[in-house]
């Protein structure tokens, strides 16, 4: 069964965010995952894993100004020295909560705009390196434009094909189902090509974003067919609850009813 972890920066906002380590334990996760950690002190955010038996799974590198739209910085030559600046800075943070992989953002930039996609490749090859040394993946993961429009990491086969030409042994694919449905559908036939590529995956029903199997997709079977796969990484819940996060958790209870 994969093991799933709770997004926290759409799970649980409930209570304030520190808070929703301890929510998500009580729910019955034992991993979590989110956006940023970056409004609090590290050890703030190690603390609390450990006071509730928490496993960090991912979080993102800095992304530039979030708050008024940037969504990355990975595209942009200018910002290159930012960007190593972010990355150590998201170094502390890992250092503090023991996750094993980051994500780096693109930024919004026309995936065809030359002077982007040398920025990107530079961008991804040094923090690749750099994450190396501290013994951390680094994924990369295709985001459709629906809900980012404009961003420059736009499809899956782009995605792999720059992971299997630099061919750095800690950079990863990020697969998150409600991505790759949205964007090129065939989930499952990509799971399977993509596999040796995949670092992380993480899922949202389509079309609205929310819980598992409220959706057009066959959550459980893809669940499945991870194991099937042979995909021994966390399923990060990068959802939006339709209403209360805890009551909207009956997916989680009836998957694992189903998989005895």
């Amino acid at each position: 069964m994969p093991r799933f972890a709770a997004n926290l920066s759409l799970m649980f906002n409930e209570v304030p965010f520190l808070d929703r380590f301890e929510a998500a334990a009580r729910a019955g996760f034992d991993a979590v995952e989110f956006l940023f950690p970056y409004e609090h002190p590290p050890e703030a955010i190690g603390e609390r894993l450990r006071a509730n038996g928490l496993t960090q799974a991912l979080f993102n590198l800095p992304p530039g100004y979030f708050a008024k739209g940037e969504r990355g910085i990975a595209a942009f030559p200018e910002r290159f020295d930012e960007l190593k600046a972010g990355v150590e800075t998201a170094l502390r943070y890992a250092e503090a909560t023991g996750v094993g992989r980051l994500h780096l953002m693109a930024g919004l930039a026309p995936w065809d705009d030359a002077a982007a996609a040398e920025s990107y490749r530079r961008a991804v090859t040094w923090t690749a390196e750099r994450l190396a040394s501290a013994g951390l993946d680094l994924v990369l993961e295709p985001i459709n434009g629906r809900n980012m429009p404009g961003y420059f990491l736009n499809d899956f086969g782009r995605a792999a094909d720059l992971i299997r030409d630099l061919a750095l042994p800690n950079l990863k694919l990020q697969f998150d189902l409600y991505h790759c449905q949205i964007l090129h559908g065939d989930v499952t036939m990509r799971l399977r090509a993509l596999m040796p590529l995949i670092g992380h995956v993480q899922t949202a029903s389509v079309p609205e974003r929310h819980e598992p199997g409220t959706g057009e997709m066959a959550d459980f079977f893809l669940f499945d067919e991870l194991d099937r796969l042979g995909y021994r990484g966390f399923v990060g819940c990068e959802y939006i609850p339709a209403a209360d996060t805890v009551a909207g958790l009956g997916w989680l209870a009836a998957y694992k009813g189903s998989a005895r």
